[in-house]
C-alpha cells in the first residue's frame, strides 16, 4: 500500500504515486517513455512512439459510444528537478517521495512533479477503467516539454486522428484556460580571462537562500524575489567601493523558474574585510524588509571560504556586474484586452561560471507575438552593449483564444452542472504546448484544466487534494458529454 493509497480518486493518486517511482528529468525521459510502452502493451492497448519519443496510447470507445468524436488527452511526461540546498537527491536513479501535509501532497526536499505527473496518472485511471463512459480516447505524451517543448516541436502532423485535445496541464481549479503566451529563451556568454589572485586578498562566500521561487509564467506577477538580481545588485554596489573580485556566480536552475538561490565567492583585500562585511550587514535587513512581505523566509548570509583558483578579469567583471544590473526582470506589460492578464514579461533564470565563459539564461513570454520578441530584443540589447554574445532559441507560437469553442462550452456546462458555479474561462500566461499543435494540427478545439498546484518548479511544488477529486469529476463528465461526430 503506498502512502496516498487511502486519498481519493483512488486510482488517479495509485497511479501518481507509481509515476513517482521513475525518473523522468526533461531530457532524460528513456525510463517514464519505457514505462508506459509497458503499461500500454500490458493492458492490450493500441501503443506506439515517434523518433523524438512521444507516446500514443489509444482505447476504443465504451459500448454505445462508438460515434462520439475522439478525443486527445495531452501532458507532458518529464519534470523539473529541483531540490532544497543540502538535500541529497539524485534525480537520474532515486525515487520522488510524496508526503501529505494536511489539504497538500509535496515531496521531501524536491519538486514533486505534479507538474504533469498528475495528468499522466489521470490517463491512466482513464485507459484501465472498465466503468468510466466515454468515446473514443487517444492518450498522447509528449516528452521534454519543460526545457524546449521538444515532443510538441517534433510531432508530426498524423500522429493522432482526434479533433478535439484536452490538455491536463493547468494548475488552478475552477478555471478553463483557452490559450497560453508563447515564448522564446535568450541566451547570454561572457568569455573572460583567468587571472591570479592579488596577494593579501582573503575570501568570502556571499548566499543569497530561502527565495520561494516559482514558475516564471504563472507566478511573475507575484513580486517574488530573484536571487540573482539580490546578489548582483549587492556585488555591484560592492564593487564601487571596494577592490572586489569575483571567483564564481552561481544562481538558479532552471529556465522557467525563478531562481530561489545564489552563491558567489569573491576576494577582498585583508584590509579591507571588515567594511565589507559592514556594508553587506547593512544590505542584508534593507532587502529582507523590501521583501518581507512575498519573501518571508529570504536568507542573506556571508562566511568565510578558502581561495578559490582564480578569479575573473576585471573588464569582464565590470560588463558583467552592469548588465546583470541593467537586464529587466518581472512584468514588461499588462494585457489591454483581457483584465489581469500578464501580457509580456522576462525572466533572469540562471547564472553559471564555466571553465571558460560565463553563461546566463532568460526567458521572455507574451500573449503578443510582435511585443514577444521586442522584450527578447530588449535582453539582448542590455547585453550586446556589454560586449556578450547573445543567441536566441527558436521560441514557441502562443495559442490564441477561441471564444466560440465547442468544448469550451461543453467543458463550462459540466463544471457549472457538478459544482452549481461558473468557471473562470481565460488565457494564461505561461506556455503550454498547445499554440504547437495548433500549428501541427489547425483544425483542433482545445482546452486545458487541472487542478490547484502551488510553487510549480520549485520544492515547495504542492498539489491540493480536494481539487484533484474536482478535476477528475470535471474530467469525466466532459468525456460523457462530447458529441457524436
Amino acid at each position: 500500500m503506498g502512502i496516498l493509497s487511502g486519498l481519493n480518486p483512488k486510482v488517479v493518486w495509485e497511479y501518481f504515486e507509481e509515476i513517482c517511482k521513475v525518473p523522468r528529468q526533461s531530457k532524460k525521459e528513456e525510463k517514464i517513455i519505457q514505462f508506459l510502452l509497458d503499461f500500454g502493451k500490458s493492458n492490450n492497448l493500441d501503443t506506439k512512439r515517434d523518433e523524438i519519443g512521444n507516446v500514443l496510447i489509444s482505447k476504443p470507445a465504451t459500448q454505445g459510444r462508438e460515434n462520439t468524436k475522439t478525443v486527445v488527452l495531452q501532458s507532458h511526461i518529464d519534470m523539473v528537478c529541483e531540490a532544497n540546498e543540502g538535500t541529497s537527491h539524485n534525480f537520474d536513479t532515486d525515487p520522488i517521495q510524496p508526503v501529505i501535509d494536511g489539504e497538500w501532497i509535496k515531496a521531501k526536499g524536491t519538486t514533486l512533479g505534479a507538474d504533469d505527473g498528475i495528468g499522466i496518472a489521470a490517463q491512466m485511471a482513464i485507459l484501465t477503467s472498465t466503468d468510466i463512459e466515454h468515446g473514443p480516447i487517444e492518450c498522447l505524451f509528449t516528452v521534454d516539454e519543460e526545457t524546449g517543448l521538444t515532443g510538441a516541436f517534433a510531432l508530426q502532423p498524423d500522429f493522432f486522428k482526434g479533433k478535439i485535445l484536452i490538455n491536463l496541464d493547468s494548475e488552478d481549479e475552477g478555471e478553463l484556460f483557452i490559450g497560453c503566451a508563447g515564448g522564446i529563451d535568450t541566451l547570454i556568454n561572457f568569455d573572460y580571462e583567468k587571472e591570479t589572485i592579488p596577494e593579501d586578498y582573503v575570501a568570502l562566500k556571499v548566499s543569497v537562500t530561502g527565495l520561494n521561487g516559482g514558475h516564471s509564467g504563472d507566478e511573475i506577477d507575484k513580486g517574488l524575489g530573484n536571487s540573482i538580481k539580490i546578489m548582483n545588485r549587492f556585488l555591484w554596489n560592492a564593487n564601487n567601493e571596494f577592490n572586489l573580485r569575483i571567483g564564481d556566480f552561481d544562481g538558479g536552475r532552471a529556465r522557467n523558474a525563478i531562481p530561489r538561490e545564489a552563491f558567489a565567492h569573491i576576494v577582498i583585500p585583508t584590509n579591507e574585510k571588515q567594511d565589507f562585511i559592514a556594508l553587506f550587514n547593512d544590505f542584508a535587513p534593507a532587502v529582507k524588509a523590501e521583501l518581507q512581505t512575498t519573501e518571508p523566509k529570504l536568507e542573506l548570509a556571508i562566511q568565510d571560504a578558502d581561495l578559490p583558483k582564480f578569479v575573473i578579469d576585471e573588464d569582464t567583471q565590470f560588463a558583467l556586474l552592469n548588465s546583470l544590473y541593467a537586464c529587466p526582470h518581472g512584468v514588461y506589460a499588462m494585457s489591454n484586452d483581457i483584465k489581469g492578464l500578464v501580457e509580456t514579461s522576462t525572466n533572469l533564470a540562471s547564472i553559471k561560471f564555466n571553465e571558460s565563459n560565463i553563461h546566463i539564461t532568460t526567458s521572455q513570454r507574451s500573449s503578443v507575438e510582435s511585443a514577444k520578441y521586442d522584450i527578447a530584443s530588449k535582453v539582448e540589447s542590455v547585453f550586446i552593449l556589454a560586449g556578450a554574445e547573445v543567441e536566441h532559441g527558436d521560441g514557441y507560437p502562443g495559442w490564441k483564444p477561441d471564444t466560440n469553442s465547442e468544448i469550451m462550452k461543453i467543458t463550462e456546462d459540466s463544471y457549472f452542472r457538478l459544482f452549481n458555479k461558473k468557471p473562470i474561462v481565460r488565457a494564461i500566461h505561461a506556455g503550454l504546448e498547445c499554440g504547437l499543435f495548433l500549428e501541427k494540427y489547425p483544425y483542433l478545439d482545445m482546452i486545458s484544466f487541472g487542478p490547484t498546484i502551488k510553487g510549480a518548479h520549485t520544492p515547495e511544488e504542492r498539489i491540493n487534494i480536494e481539487t484533484n477529486v474536482k478535476f477528475w469529476d470535471l474530467l469525466l463528465d466532459v468525456l460523457k458529454n462530447i458529441p457524436e461526430n
